[in-house]
């Protein structure tokens, strides 16, 4: 079979947000495909049944069934605004139920299937906001990656009647609202926010419950950072963090005392599911807890406390429960994604086949590296096993810095396959800092970017080099986001690299801390230490790599202007340096933004390193 090649990525089609019917006999999933002519991202609604082919229902996304299994609520956009619509399953063509100014959130039925709550955003007044107005900011929180400068916009809960379609704002007030979870006897939603006046400098999150009509009350202390809670059965689980926001997140239950932790066994972060970061929501299975959490580079299902249920190499992004049976969408190094459903905590059955056909994929292999100082670093290293001779090699640097590349199938970085097809070595490595590696792990690089890991990925590389793996004078290195400043650190600091290609990069902690909309956070938390020392540009005349900038245009997260710093001071000294802007782009463009700018991303990627690395792919 033919190797996999960079047009290959318009056939992907990735399951998400897998929802079991309540009688556990079909699986409601989100599919998400390319329409290629139309430049846009396509999500619609699929039935998975055990001894069926999937089939799909319509286009939308955020299926959650009925109470009693009779109909799906869905999003779907209505004159570009997310509006809830309901299926019924009995028949009829879907209908929307929701027409809220900004938009709405995913679908949250009452217990008794009359009412369905959801979390939207609501302009000051409950108007949209005028775009043209002067935007007036008395806190640091006045834009944000993905939606930009929020001009008075924030997020509130709503309850809309099934039967009438009369919706009922429930929150209201200057404070973002999480997304809301019904008690079990459907009087009042659990939800996540911080109200304080000084929430931009004083990280926090706390859990409230509101009845429709009434007012909020805080049920949780400052001491833990609550970042979600649901309510399952009779138990309002919440995750949190405690005290600081730079550590793993874990998982409590609210009773009459308070928080308490619950025991997972693990040493390791619990993931809840987001953007980029993969995980599912906590879950019931009988009395027993089932959540996610990460463990060298997969991410897992387990079962209160420790019990891993999914053991392969797997990356869990999202799952469900009911009638005792276990849906799950999961990646594989085969696979970017399909729908699994177990039964009896170990009878596990596929049910959809949405891997790439009639393409030779190459494995990934795990390996595990050792720093100057003695740490342990795992990567996997992703080469065509036929080659015997050192090649050229990629050095893949992940973002977060506590996010952590696994070994499965990534559709976001398809280079990865197209250059090891071609005689390279790709290294994705998990340094210090990653996930899945313990806690002390996790933050061995706070306050020391650039300090402590750099060994981490020059101690890989070297034995790369040192097993033949690797050419010494064909050395390439990119990364993303944070990923993207060690890419600019480590050619402003080594001369190691005869290629360089930052993506939504940090350049200048300084002018980072009040420009991003994390600025604050990062410096407070992540960079407590020497800004200026720590920060590449201040290094920059050391450059002499042939550096590729990609940066979205809409980027509040890593704003442009650090990819603009970089460029200037690199033309400057005539370093042969590009900057690729992609317009309207936010942070997370690579992940979801137009299939074209995803697509040239790679593409450009491909293209510098043949030019400048002697032996790369033609």
């Amino acid at each position: 079979m033919p190797r996999l090649t960079l047009d290959d990525f318009f056939r992907f089609a990735v399951p998400s947000d897998p929802r079991l019917r309540p009688d556990g006999g079909a699986v409601a999933y989100t599919l998400t495909t390319i329409d290629r002519d139309a430049d846009e991202n396509r999500t619609e609604v699929w039935l998975a049944v055990p001894g069926e082919p999937p089939r799909r229902l319509a286009k939308g996304s955020a299926a959650r069934w009925s109470p009693d299994g009779g109909a799906l609520a869905f999003l779907r956009p209505v004159d570009g605004k997310p509006q809830i619509h309901l299926l019924p399953m009995d028949g009829g063509e879907p209908y929307a139920l929701t027409s809220a100014t900004l938009g709405a959130g995913a679908p949250q039925w009452s217990p008794d299937g009359t009412r369905i709550a959801f979390s939207g955003p609501a302009g000051p007044g409950g108007a949209a906001p005028d775009p043209d107005a002067p935007v007036v900011a008395d806190r640091l929180e006045y834009k944000a990656d993905g939606a930009g400068l929020l001009r008075g916009v924030t997020s509130h809960l709503f309850v809309v009647d099934v039967a009438t379609g009369e919706t009922a704002r429930v929150t209201d007030g200057d404070f973002h609202a999480g997304e809301p979870s019904w008690a079990p006897d459907g009087t009042r939603l659990a939800f996540v926010a911080s109200m304080d006046s000084d929430r931009d400098l004083e990280t926090g999150g706390a859990v409230y419950t509101v009845e429709v009509g009434g007012e909020p009350e805080r049920l949780t202390e400052p001491e833990i950072i609550c970042t979600g809670a649901w309510w399952l059965g009779e138990r309002l689980v919440v995750s949190g963090l405690k005290g600081s926001p730079v550590g793993h997140t874990r998982l409590f239950e609210l009773g009459p005392g308070g928080l308490a932790e619950v025991e997972t066994g693990l040493d390791r972060n619990v993931m809840t599911g987001h953007p980029g970061y993969p995980g599912a929501t906590p879950a019931l299975l009988g009395d027993d807890l089932l959540f996610c959490a990460r463990d060298h580079g997969c991410t897992h299902l387990y079962r209160a406390p420790g019990e891993k249920l999914v053991p392969e190499e797997v990356s869990v992004s999202g799952a469900s429960v009911a009638a005792g049976r276990i849906a799950y969408v999961a990646a594989t190094p085969h696979s970017a994604g399909d729908v699994y459903l177990i039964d009896n905590v170990k009878d596990v059955t596929r049910l959809t086949d949405h891997a790439l056909d009639g393409v030779d994929l190459l494995t990934p292999a795990r390996r595990t590296f050792t720093a100057p100082d003695g740490t342990q670093v795992e990567g996997f290293v992703l080469r065509d096993e036929t080659a015997d001779a050192p090649g050229p090699l990629l050095l893949d640097i992940h973002g977060g810095p506590h996010n952590a590349w696994a070994p499965v199938l990534d559709g976001f970085h398809l280079y990865h396959q197209v250059l090891a097809a071609n005689g390279w070595t790709v290294l994705a490595l998990n340094p210090r800092a990653s996930d899945g590696y313990g806690e002390d792990f996790y933050t061995a690089a706070v306050g020391a970017w650039g300090v402590a890991d750099t060994q981490d990925f020059l101690a890989a590389v070297d034995d790369l080099v040192a097993d033949g793996t690797a050419d010494p004078g064909r050395l390439a290195v990119t990364g993303y986001s944070y990923g993207g400043y060690m890419t600019c650190w480590l050619t402003s600091t080594t001369g190691r690299f005869k290629a360089a290609i930052p993506g939504g990069c940090v350049s200048d902690l300084t002018s980072m801390s009040g420009t991003s909309d994390m600025g604050y956070l990062l410096k407070t938390h992540e960079h407590p230490g020497d800004l200026a020392a720590q920060s590449p540009i201040t290094h920059v005349a050391e450059v002499t790599a042939p550096t590729l900038l990609l940066h979205g245009e809409g980027d509040d997260r890593c704003p442009v202007g650090q990819s603009e710093q970089w460029f200037a001071a690199l033309r400057e000294r005539r370093v042969p340096v590009r900057l690729v802007r992609y317009p309207g782009a936010s942070h997370l463009f690579i992940l979801n933004g137009r299939p074209s700018h995803r697509y040239d991303y790679n593409e450009r990627i491909l293209a510098w390193l043949e030019q400048w690395v002697s032996g790369s792919p033609t």
